[in-house]
C-alpha cells in the first residue's frame, strides 16, 4: 500500500503541473474550456465548466494507476467523460496513449492542429515526476489494490480555476476564494463497504514563489483503515472552538438562508464562506475551522472521498445531514451516517445519481456535531 499512496502522490504532483501549464497562456486556456450541457451538467451553477485539464487529468491518473495497477482497471471513476469537442465541431475521445508522440497527435486534434500547445500539454503529462515523502514510503497495510476502487476530482473548484483570481489569503491561510482553492483529489474507497481508506489532496496553486513568477503547491494525505491511522499533517492546529468558545462554521455563499439563521449563534454572528466543496473540506483538515456545512446535495462523491478519508486519519469525518437530523428527532445516535462511496442513488440520472444528496457535515471533532444538529433540527 506504500507503493500505492506513493505512486497517488506522484500522480498528483503531474496533475498539478498539468493544472498550472494550462494556465500560463491566456489564449492557450481559453481553447481549453467547454461547457457541461445535459447529464453532465452540475444543477447547481448556470454555467458548469468542463476543462481539457480536468479530462487530460483525470486520464493521465487512470493510465498510470492502471500501469502499475492493473487490479484497479475499471475501478477508477472520475467526475468527467473524456469526450471532448474541438473547434470544428469534431467529438474527440481524450487518452493517455503510450508514446508520446501519439499522445501529441491526438491532442492537437482537440487543439485544433495547435502543435505547440498539444506538445506542451503532452510532455507534462508523460514526465517522470517522482513525489518523494518518507512518511508514505514507510507505510505498512495489509491492504490488496484488488479490494479498493477510486475516485478522482481532476480539478475540484473549476470555476475558481477558470476565473484565475490571485486572492491573497487571509488569517492563517484561509482563501475564500481565487486560485488556492482549486484542487487535485484522489480519493480511494474499499469496494465492499464504500469505506474511504485512503485520500490525496494536491494543492497547485498554494502560494506565489519566492520571485512571484510562478506558483508554487502542497500536499496532504492520509490513510484510515481498521487500526491504521496516519496523515502527513503533523503539526495539528487547536480547534478553534476551543479557542474562542464559539464554534467556527465554514458554509457556501449560496447557502439557504434559514441554514444560515440557524448557525450564526453559534459562530457568535461570524459565518465564515469559501469556494470549492474540496476546498472547504481541507479548511476542517488543516483546522482553518471547525466544521463545513451543505445542506443540499450539490456536492459528490469525488469532491469529498479524499478529503474525507484523510479527516477520518485525524479522528473526524463526513456526515450525510439529512441522516443527522433524522437521527436526531428520532433520539438516535448520529455517528453512524458516514459518507459511502460505493453505490450510486438509485434512479439518478447522469451526474446525480453520486450526488451526497442528504447534504453533508464535514468535522475534526466530534463534540460539534451535536450542536450543529441540533441548531438546525427543525429549521430546514
Amino acid at each position: 500500500m506504500a507503493e500505492l499512496l506513493q505512486l497517488l502522490l506522484s500522480v498528483s504532483e503531474k496533475a498539478a503541473d498539468v493544472a498550472r501549464v494550462c494556465r500560463q497562456e491566456a489564449p492557450l486556456f481559453e481553447l481549453l474550456v467547454q461547457e457541461k450541457t445535459g447529464a453532465d451538467k452540475n444543477k447547481k451553477f448556470v454555467q458548469d465548466f468542463k476543462t481539457l485539464a480536468d479530462v487530460l487529468i483525470q486520464e493521465m491518473i487512470r493510465h498510470d494507476v492502471c500501469a502499475q495497477f492493473p487490479e484497479l482497471t475499471g475501478f477508477i471513476h472520475g467526475e468527467e467523460s473524456n469526450k471532448f469537442e474541438n473547434g470544428h465541431g469534431e467529438s474527440v475521445t481524450v487518452t493517455v496513449c503510450a508514446q508520446e508522440d501519439d499522445t501529441t497527435t491526438l491532442l492537437a486534434k482537440v487543439l485544433d492542429g495547435d502543435q505547440t500547445a498539444a506538445s506542451l500539454l503532452s510532455k507534462a503529462i508523460h514526465q517522470n515526476l517522482q513525489l518523494r515523502d518518507e512518511l508514505a514510503e514507510s507505510l505498512q497495510l495489509s491492504l490488496c489494490p484488488a479490494d479498493l476502487a477510486i475516485w478522482i476530482d481532476p480539478i475540484d473548484g473549476t470555476s475558481q480555476y477558470i476565473e484565475g483570481k490571485e486572492a491573497e489569503e487571509q488569517d492563517e491561510g484561509f482563501c475564500p476564494s481565487g486560485l488556492p482553492c482549486a484542487l487535485v483529489l484522489i480519493g480511494v474507497y474499499l469496494r465492499a463497504t464504500g469505506q474511504p481508506v485512503m485520500g490525496v489532496i494536491n494543492q497547485p496553486f498554494n502560494h506565489k514563489d519566492s520571485k512571484g513568477k510562478g506558483w508554487k503547491g502542497q500536499h496532504v494525505w492520509g490513510v484510515s483503515y481498521e487500526d491504521v491511522n496516519v496523515c502527513s499533517l503533523t503539526e495539528r492546529r487547536l480547534p478553534c472552538q476551543q479557542k474562542s468558545g464559539h464554534v467556527s462554521v465554514l458554509l457556501s455563499s449560496s447557502e439557504r438562508p434559514a441554514v444560515k439563521d440557524a448557525l450564526e449563534p453559534l459562530s457568535n454572528g461570524a459565518l465564515m464562506y469559501a469556494s470549492g466543496a474540496g476546498y472547504k473540506i481541507l479548511c476542517v483538515i488543516q483546522g482553518l475551522v471547525d466544521v463545513y456545512v451543505l445542506s443540499e446535495g450539490s456536492t459528490f462523491k469525488w469532491d469529498s472521498c479524499a478529503p474525507h478519508a484523510v479527516l477520518r486519519a485525524l479522528g473526524g469525518g463526513v456526515l450525510d445531514l439529512s441522516e443527522c437530523l433524522r437521527a436526531h428527532t428520532n433520539g438516535s445516535v448520529t455517528r453512524g451516517a458516514e459518507l459511502t462511496y460505493h453505490k450510486p442513488h438509485n434512479g439518478g440520472q447522469g451526474v446525480e445519481k453520486w450526488a451526497n444528496q442528504g447534504g453533508i457535515i464535514a468535522y475534526l471533532d466530534s463534540r460539534v456535531i451535536d450542536k450543529v444538529v441540533a441548531a438546525l433540527a427543525g429549521k430546514i
